[in-house]
């Protein structure tokens, strides 16, 4: 069983940054592949950004690609989503997720976060 605690979400104005971090409470989180995915209000969640266990496969959304930036530290169990040039449509909630693969479809992880809010100003 793994337990994540997503942080760092908070209020920005467009062109802004945030740092997403997921804190896992397995010393086995290197064995996981991780994956962010994000729910705005009325739409279904979707799959911004993976990364596998030794970091080696990155997969991103074309809608953030080249404006976040997803990465890893094993030896402290945490995943991290750096956010960047945030625009209004970026708003909602952003989850981490732990699995077997760095997979772009939510079906794929096993385990979730409760989730961090992003909210972007125009």
């Amino acid at each position: 069983q793994v337990q994540l605690v997503e942080s760092g979400g908070g209020s920005v104005q467009a062109g802004g940054s945030l740092r997403l971090s997921c804190a896992a409470s397995a010393r086995t989180f290197s064995s996981y592949a991780m994956g962010w995915f994000r729910q705005a209000p009325g739409k279904e969640r979707e799959f911004v950004a993976a990364i596998s266990q030794s970091s080696l496969n990155i997969y991103y959304a074309d809608s953030v690609k080249g404006r976040f930036t997803i990465s890893r530290d094993n030896a402290k169990n945490t995943g991290y989503l750096q956010t960047n040039s945030l625009k209004p449509e970026d708003t909602a909630v952003y989850y981490c997720a732990a699995g077997w693969a760095a997979g772009t479809k939510d079906y794929e992880y096993r385990f979730w976060g409760q989730g961090t809010q992003v909210t972007v100003s125009s």
